[in-house]
């Protein structure tokens, strides 16, 4: 009796309540399978194990069953694929290290301390962290939890984030329908730290969660299972508005949440970016990571440069912004190309020109190694007078 390990459990376990080489029937098989949390045997409900109508027999050790009468037939060779198996509904089957490592790029800063503190409180606390794009919201929760030595589950909300995606799904796994719990269930079950990140760009089917978030555990309808949370379990979010969507159409795609959904949130942490101090420690890191040593004052520069930037937006002079990622991404430039100009360039070639010019222009005032010709700084400048100047002659 060769049979895979899923089989041969199936048959261990109905063979220990009903007897070796009962006889079973189909009703009494569909209640075994759901009794002991199963997959339906759909193997065993057929032949060579039929020995009536409904009726079907467990195998022993020594059963022989009866071969077929062989069929000549043309097999085509195939060549062998192999599969991951770790990459089967991978989603669900986090790897057993669930504490993030510390990464010795980041440098403490903002909001991180308070978080920290919630985190190694053990309590439940649900905290809702909102800010401007590139400033260490999400890095600054999974780092926490690095120093906590917390498990970590995060979760990338979108638009289609459902039910199934946060709390679980049935999944076909060796032939058989089994039931896969989401990385929510699995926070919860392990009294992780869960991070819902970008939660305000999720549809109305986040609401899914109130139970969790109110720390009274959830009710899986799918298999009539009830999960409460252990000890330590905490819910975080992250978000670049405050759930009540994008006036200026900076984040599109971010929704209004559900006023009675964001109350399940005690509190709300507004993270800034950090200080000129703190920034060119975390660039002095990523050059030395980076193995760049004469660098000069490229970090300095740069900090700079951004701070002026971020005055003048918010003083609403401008429509952009250089976060603090976007720092590290021209450092990273630089050290593949070597050049400063080049870097900044690259780095900020997704902004509209106009924005694009004025920023390069500012950091040729901030450093005198980055030169703008005359053509690079009037090309716009031009092109703008040209419009002005045909709009004008064109009175419709």
């Amino acid at each position: 009796m060769n049979l895979s390990p899923a089989k041969k459990r199936f048959v261990d376990l109905a063979s220990a309540k009903y007897g070796k080489g009962a006889v079973m029937t189909r009703n009494e098989v569909k209640a075994f399978v759901k009794e002991a949390d199963l997959g339906w045997v759909s193997w065993f409900v057929r032949a060579p194990y039929r020995v009536g109508t409904g009726k079907f027999k467990l195998p022993v050790a020594g059963d022989m069953i009866a071969p077929l009468k062989p069929k000549k037939l043309k097999v085509p060779v195939m060549k062998k694929v192999e599969v991951d198996e770790e990459s089967v509904v991978a989603y669900h089957n986090p790897p057993e290290k669930l504490v993030p490592e510390k990464d010795p790029l980041y440098v403490p800063f903002g909001n991180f301390n308070d978080v920290y503190s919630i985190i190694k409180s053990g309590r439940y606390y649900p905290a809702f962290i909102t800010g401007l794009s590139g400033n260490g919201k999400t890095f600054m929760v999974e780092q926490a939890c690095a120093k906590a030595k917390r498990e970590f589950f995060r979760v990338n909300i979108t638009v289609e984030t459902d039910e199934d995606d946060l709390l679980g799904h049935y999944a076909l796994i060796d032939g058989n329908t089994v039931w896969q719990d989401g990385p929510v269930v699995k926070a919860m079950e392990r009294g992780a730290i869960l991070l819902l990140d970008e939660i305000d760009l999720a549809s109305s089917k986040i609401m899914c969660l109130q139970p969790v978030l109110e720390g009274k555990g959830v009710f899986l309808k799918k298999v009539n299972r009830f999960v409460s949370p252990s000890v330590g379990f905490n819910v975080l979010a992250t978000a670049n508005t405050k759930g009540k969507g994008s006036e200026d159409g900076r984040f599109i795609g971010t929704n209004i949440l559900n006023e009675a959904f964001l109350e399940r949130f005690p509190i709300t942490i507004e993270q800034v970016y950090p200080s000129m101090a703190t920034e060119r420690k975390i660039l002095d890191k990523v050059f030395t990571s980076l193995d760049i040593v004469n660098y000069g004052d490229f970090a300095e520069k740069l900090v700079t440069w951004a701070d002026i930037i971020r005055k003048t937006f918010y003083e609403g002079g401008i429509d952009e912004i250089i976060a603090t990622r976007r720092l590290v991404h021209i450092v990273n430039a630089y050290g593949i190309f070597g050049d400063r100009k080049k870097a900044i360039e690259m780095c900020i070639a997704r902004f509209d020109e106009d924005t694009k010019t004025s920023f390069l222009d500012l950091y040729s005032k901030c450093d005198s190694e980055v030169v703008v010709t005359d053509e690079e700084s009037t090309e716009t400048v031009e092109e703008t007078s040209t419009e002005e100047t045909e709009d004008n002659l064109n009175p419709f």
